[in-house]
């Protein structure tokens, strides 16, 4: 196996990592101020998180250093061509950042709830930023045979990429209600039942409309399942993941839910790196204009050493998160 396939594939891991875990964190957001009826439970619904989310960010950490080693001209374009949504993204993860750490500070009413939509609001806009941007990869970018940026803001915003974000949306809200039903107790656990439902209800909605529009609008990302019909199982794995979430609700297994998410979101990951490989970067000018994993990808030697690098980190990061998360079950 060629060391760019091998990259892309950890990139992909990478991705995984993060989307499964701090999905959970931007789904409690999202839900917070929608379902706590007052602060005693809002302040439950953020202890929940609150030893993990910040330790989350070492995935996206390690992926834009992954992508930048690996496949320097594509980090150069997309950095280039999501300028103001990257900027967008970062002050988003730095509200919701300081709307944790700063809402209990001043005990006023008015404070923790300017920090609570806040925190909403940044949880919603960060997830919808990252599924538009993987929409637009799918979907094409006008970029040159140099790999530059040829059009505008108003390019990024198209229908298709907006429908992925809300759907990246929507499957954290899902998530984080699974998450939330597994951490809470009393009176609020109780109503997260039927936001499980909720939730579930309004992902499925929106995943058969991204699916459909992904089929009619860019039936290119059905090339590699034409020439590999084995990756079919990976769409079978998608559709049994999500089919067992509710049975998993109605039957009271919510970690086995849970687990079926997290499965979800994997599944759409792979299908996602699945649908665009070798492309990193699809132009919409040219095809020759592509970017992929041979002609973006740092020279050999780089990509060997950073794998070494990799394999000496990759375990570290595992580790950290295991007991992370194992002290605070």
């Amino acid at each position: 196996m060629e060391l760019t396939t091998l990259w892309f594939m950890l990139i992909a891991v990478l991705w995984m990592g993060y989307f499964v875990l701090e999905g959970f964190d931007f789904g409690v957001g999202i839900l917070m101020p929608v379902i706590a009826r007052d602060d005693r439970e809002r302040r439950v619904i953020i202890n929940t998180i609150g030893p993990l989310w910040d330790g989350n960010e070492v995935w996206l950490v390690t992926f834009g250093g992954a992508l930048f080693a690996a496949f320097p001209a594509a980090y150069a374009t997309t950095f280039s061509a999501f300028y103001l949504p990257f900027m967008l993204l970062l002050v988003a993860l730095i509200y919701r950042a300081a709307s944790l750490e700063f809402r209990s500070k001043v005990t006023s009413r008015a404070w923790r709830t300017m920090w609570d939509l806040t925190f909403m609001g940044a949880s919603a806009l960060a997830p919808l930023l990252m599924g538009t941007a993987v929409g637009n990869a799918l979907a094409g970018l006008p970029i040159d045979e140099r790999g530059v940026f040829r059009g505008t803001t108003a390019d990024l915003l198209q229908p298709y990429p907006l429908a992925v974000g809300v759907l990246a949306a929507t499957m954290f809200a899902m998530h984080g209600a699974i998450y939330l039903y597994l951490k809470t107790e009393g009176e609020l656990h109780e109503r997260l039942k039927g936001t499980m439902w909720t939730a579930f209800g309004i992902f499925l909605v929106t995943y058969i409309g991204v699916t459909m529009a992904t089929l009619v609008l860019h039936p290119h990302a059905l090339r590699n399942f034409e020439d590999m019909p084995a990756l079919w199982a990976l769409v079978a794995l998608n559709v049994l993941a999500i089919a067992n979430i509710p049975r998993a609700i109605h039957l009271g297994r919510p970690r086995y839910a849970f687990l079926s998410s997290s499965a979800t979101i994997v599944a759409l990951v792979v299908l996602f790196g699945a649908a665009l490989f070798p492309n990193l970067v699809t132009s919409t000018l040219d095809p020759a204009y592509h970017l992929t994993i041979r002609n973006a990808s740092s020279s050999e030697s780089t990509l060997r050493l950073m794998g070494w690098i990799a394999l000496l980190g990759m375990p570290m990061v595992l580790t950290y998160t295991g007991i992370v998360y194992w002290t605070f079950r």
